[in-house]
């Protein structure tokens, strides 16, 4: 089959069904798509949780029209080791329902606050993104911060009389579900919105904080074309991950029964504090990495794959591992 008559990714390619949404999602990166959205269709592949999503471009640029352009399909291809076995395996996720651009149509964002179907946010907006603009107003269109956008839909669900969200930050901050809603309660005060408002933020929203965990690589640019050989058909936003992933998340244990990741054979933890979790990968993935550049890249080594093939390097980041790092991690050495 040549590149030429390879079909384009489009509807014709799902095989679940249309769901509804029950998620708004803030960013449309090779993350998100790679992480929250193939989570998501994992659990409808079990029927456990039957629900759709809605992505809204944060920022005035992004790939949502490129989404649409494939029916807002795409291919997530996970390769690497998990459980110290190999794994080669593509998959068409259909988690999207459909995209929203605030910059283009605003109102249409806002009219996301009409859907009574939705229970969830989930956003990834980079590091940056959970942070505080005090030039924000409620009558911009958009906004210009992503907090200042939720606040915006948030009050517009609450003039509705509707039930609130489950808020499920993926920024990599440390305790982003807490920053993330001290903020919003920010603008609730700046914008002079009522007390009623905030309480309605302080009862019927959860804001949970996240600590997410799978690398990403994103487009395999290099062997896009052959990939497309090999599947048969077009796709601009193929995402490589790793099959490995942790998503661990702190606050109301209810988030179990209502996202049912778990039951779907997803290494998630719900969780009353994840500081451990997060001191945990801090110390056991950061701290080697941390310690091995320097010293590998005086010696010529430029990967990590390298270092750890190396027997020299091995043995002394593996002794950095078991002698130096693990003795001061608080967590059983199983979990």
């Amino acid at each position: 089959m040549t590149q030429e008559t390879l079909k384009q990714l489009d509807n014709t390619f799902r095989k679940l069904p249309r769901y509804p949404t029950k998620v708004i999602q803030f960013g449309e990166g090779n993350f998100l798509r790679a992480f929250v959205d193939w989570q998501i269709q994992q659990m409808n592949k079990h029927g456990l949780f039957q629900g759709g999503v809605a992505v809204v471009q944060p920022i005035d640029r992004g790939m949502t029209k490129m989404l649409d352009e494939q029916d807002d399909l795409y291919t997530v291809l996970l390769e690497g080791k998990l459980a110290g076995k190999k794994v080669q395996e593509h998959e068409i996720v259909e988690s999207i329902n459909e995209t929203i651009r605030p910059y283009e149509d605003y109102q249409a964002y806002l009219d996301l606050a009409k859907n009574d179907a939705i229970q969830f946010i989930f956003s990834n907006t980079t590091e940056a993104g959970i942070a505080f603009d005090p030039q924000d107003t409620l009558t911009a269109r958009p906004q210009n911060s992503y907090p200042g956008k939720l606040t915006a839909l948030l009050y517009e669900r609450f003039k509705l009389g509707k039930k609130g969200f489950q808020i499920i930050p993926c920024e990599l901050i440390n305790h982003n579900g807490n920053t993330l809603k001290e903020i919003v309660l920010k603008y609730a005060k700046l914008w002079d919105l009522g007390q009623n408002f905030v309480d309605w933020i302080n009862t019927d929203n959860d804001f949970y904080a996240t600590l997410v965990d799978r690398i990403v690589p994103g487009y395999p640019k290099d062997r896009a074309t052959d990939l497309e050989r090999a599947w048969g058909y077009h796709d601009k936003l193929i995402v490589k991950a790793e099959p490995f992933l942790i998503f661990v998340i702190e606050g109301n244990k209810k988030l179990e029964k209502l996202l049912p990741l778990k039951d779907a054979g997803l290494n998630v933890v719900v969780t009353d504090d994840m500081q451990p979790y997060r001191n945990r990968k801090v110390s056991l993935l950061n701290g080697p990495h941390t310690t091995m550049s320097p010293i590998a890249r005086l010696a010529g080594i430029d990967t990590v794959g390298k270092v750890m093939q190396d027997k020299d390097f091995y043995k002394f980041i593996n002794d950095e591992m078991y002698q130096e790092i693990i003795p001061t991690v608080a967590l059983p050495k199983k979990s």
